[in-house]
C-alpha cells in the first residue's frame, strides 16, 4: 500500500473508531452525571440518536449572521479533531513510524476547535454569542501556556530516560518511556495534573464551561447553530474527550505496550482513570468566573507547570 493509501485508512479508520469512543464517554459521563444527581440517566445509544437526529434537521442560518464563516467554522472544527485522531492513533499502534514534529502538528490542530468556536460565535451577529466568544478566547489564553509547559516536561523526561536530545515526535517519546514513564517522577506527576485540568478546559467543561453557560448566557457560542453545523462542534467536542486522555498517555505515560496482553489491559486502565478523573472534576466543581478561571491558570497553574519543568530539567 501507498504511503497515501495507508493514510487515507488510518485517517477513515482512526477517525470511525474515536467518533463511536467518544460518543460512548460521552454516554459514560451523562450517565455518571445522572446517578450522582439520583436521576436514571440516558440508554447507551442517547448520544449517537442525538447527532442522527441533528444530522436529520434543517441548517438554519440566521439573517444577522455572515454565512461563510458561520458555516465552514464546524467542518473545520471537525475536520482538524478527525486529524489529530489519525495522528495520535497512529502513534499509539505504531509509534516506530511518524514524522518529524507530529506533536507541533497536533498541539497546533487542538486549538482549532476553540478557534473555529469563536470564528462561528462571532460570525452569527448574536450578542449572547458574542460574550460567549469573549469568554473562549480568554480561556484560550489561559490554559495553553500551563498546557504546553506541562507537555515539555514530558519531552524533558523523554530526553533524560532515552539519553537523546529533545524529540517532537510522539513515537519516540513514547519509545524512550518503554521502561521508566515521566509520570514515574516527582515532575511528571505534576504535569500530569496540571495537563488534566488544562484538558478540562480544553474540552469545555465544568468547572470551565464558562463560553456556554446556558443559564446566564443561552449557549453562547453555539447559541445559534442547529442541525448538521451544531452537530459537527458536538462530534469535535465528543472526539476531544476521548483524544485529550490519549494525548496524555502518549505524552506522560509511556503510551500502548502492544507486545503483550497485559499491557494493552494497562493502557486501558490509564485511559479509564483519566477519563474518570475528567468526569469528576465535572461533577463535582460549580462553575468559575472568568476571572478566576484566569487567575487559576496564569497564578496556579502555569507556575506550577514551570517548577515541574524545572524539576525535570533537574533530573527530577
Amino acid at each position: 500500500m501507498t504511503a497515501l493509501g495507508w493514510a487515507i485508512v488510518t485517517l477513515v479508520l482512526a477517525g470511525s473508531g474515536t467518533l463511536v469512543l467518544g460518543l460512548t464517554l460521552r454516554w459514560v459521563d451523562r450517565k455518571v452525571t445522572a446517578l450522582v444527581q439520583w436521576r436514571v440517566g440516558p440508554p447507551w445509544y442517547q448520544p449517537f440518536v442525538d447527532m442522527l437526529k441533528l444530522m436529520g434537521k434543517e441548517n438554519l442560518v440566521p439573517s444577522t449572521a455572515r454565512g461563510t464563516g458561520f458555516l465552514i467554522a464546524p467542518l473545520v472544527a471537525l475536520a482538524s479533531t478527525l486529524v489529530v485522531a489519525a495522528i495520535l492513533w497512529h502513534a499509539c499502534f505504531r509509534p516506530q513510524v511518524g514524522f518529524v514534529g507530529d506533536l507541533i502538528v497536533v498541539l497546533y490542530l487542538l486549538t482549532m476547535p476553540a478557534l473555529m468556536t469563536m470564528l462561528g460565535a462571532s460570525a452569527s451577529g448574536n450578542p449572547h454569542a458574542a460574550v460567549g466568544a469573549s469568554r473562549e478566547m480568554k480561556l484560550l489564553l489561559s490554559y495553553e501556556l500551563p498546557l504546553l509547559c506541562a507537555i515539555l516536561v514530558g519531552l524533558a523526561r523523554a530526553a533524560s530516560l532515552g539519553g537523546a536530545a529533545w524529540t517532537f515526535r510522539l513515537g519516540d517519546l513514547v519509545q524512550a518511556q518503554s521502561t521508566w514513564p515521566a509520570v514515574a517522577s516527582a515532575s511528571g506527576v505534576l504535569a500530569l495534573l496540571v495537563a488534566i485540568v488544562c484538558a478540562q478546559a480544553k474540552l469545555g467543561q465544568v468547572p470551565f464551561d464558562l463560553a456556554e453557560a446556558e443559564c446566564e448566557i443561552m449557549s453562547g457560542v453555539l447559541v445559534e447553530y442547529s442541525g448538521p453545523s451544531l452537530a459537527m462542534f458536538l462530534l469535535a467536542r465528543a472526539m476531544l474527550l476521548a483524544l485529550m486522555p490519549l494525548l496524555m498517555i502518549l505524552v506522560f505515560w509511556g503510551g500502548l505496550y502492544t507486545g503483550a496482553w497485559w499491557g494493552i489491559l494497562t493502557f486501558a486502565g490509564k485511559y479509564l482513570l483519566l477519563v474518570a478523573l475528567v468526569t469528576l472534576i465535572r461533577n463535582t466543581n460549580p462553575r468559575l468566573r472568568i476571572d478566576q478561571t484566569m487567575k487559576l491558570f496564569w497564578f496556579v497553574l502555569t507556575p506550577a507547570a514551570v517548577l515541574a519543568l524545572i524539576l525535570a530539567l533537574n533530573g527530577h
